[in-house]
């Protein structure tokens, strides 16, 4: 058993930018094509898929906005046949609870949640036909530690959770492994603006024990154990990737 992804597919959501980017980039390491999404046109997709060509491997940008059943469904007959699916993408409104508008619920739950059950929902049945597949859904440590202006996003990650393990046990059989990696706090462009207030920057720091926040690529090094035959035994987990956040 090895690492190798040579031969295999993958799609990675919301991969144009932040951690979907470095995993992209990290399964094409590993010798597999990657199709690149973005919700839109974007120069940060084409370049990742570039870079991604540059490594010998295939890629190709599709845009799909993911708050969109209908363009989620066509995202998914777009990469019919991926042995590999990755459910990075999310919608992440911060504000008071009170504040919370209908529209602002919907645009979340349809990213964060919808969305997967609709792409795993088409996307398993060829690797079922292959007795092959691997899923791997980004959580978040707020499945655990809450933020108090980010509800929605919070509770649409658990239902996200809740999701992966039921379908880990009834794909099992079928040779696909179902798992979440949850990170904990990221310093990508989502998080700079809230991170340059030197105050909260110093309450979330000493809330990490490692006392650091991570980076990108901490997320990728573990989703491709997962995807490669070394994660062939692991299912329907919960991985923290969080400096200890989540104690």
């Amino acid at each position: 058993m090895d690492f190798n992804l040579n031969g295999k597919r993958a799609l990675v959501t919301g991969s144009s930018r932040g951690i979907g980017s470095a995993i992209a980039l990290e399964l094409a390491r590993g010798g597999a094509d990657v199709i690149v999404h973005c919700s839109r046109p974007s120069k940060k997709a084409d370049n990742i898929a570039q870079q991604i060509q540059d490594m010998g491997r295939k890629s190709e940008v599709i845009t799909a906005d993911l708050t969109n059943p209908e363009s989620t469904i066509e995202l998914a007959e777009k990469a019919m046949g991926a042995d590999i699916l990755v459910l990075n993408a999310s919608v992440q409104i911060r504000k008071p609870w009170q504040e919370i508008t209908v529209a602002e619920y919907i645009m979340q739950t349809n990213c964060n949640y919808l969305s997967s059950l609709l792409l795993m929902q088409r996307l398993s049945r060829p690797m079922q036909e292959k007795k092959w597949g691997r899923i791997v859904a980004i959580g978040s440590v707020q499945e655990l530690k809450p933020h108090p202006q980010m509800l929605v996003y919070s509770s649409s990650k658990c239902a996200q959770t809740g999701l992966i393990k039921s379908l880990a046990a009834q794909l099992a059989k079928d040779g696909i492994t179902v798992n979440t990696v949850a990170p904990g706090v990221i310093y990508t462009d989502r998080n700079i603006e809230a991170l340059s207030d030197p105050v909260y920057a110093r309450q979330v720091t000493e809330s990490i024990p490692v006392g650091f926040y991570g980076q990108k690529e901490d997320i990728a090094g573990t989703v491709r154990l997962l995807c490669s035959d070394f994660g062939r035994y692991i299912t329907g987990q919960n991985i923290f990737i969080d400096g200890g956040k989540s104690l």
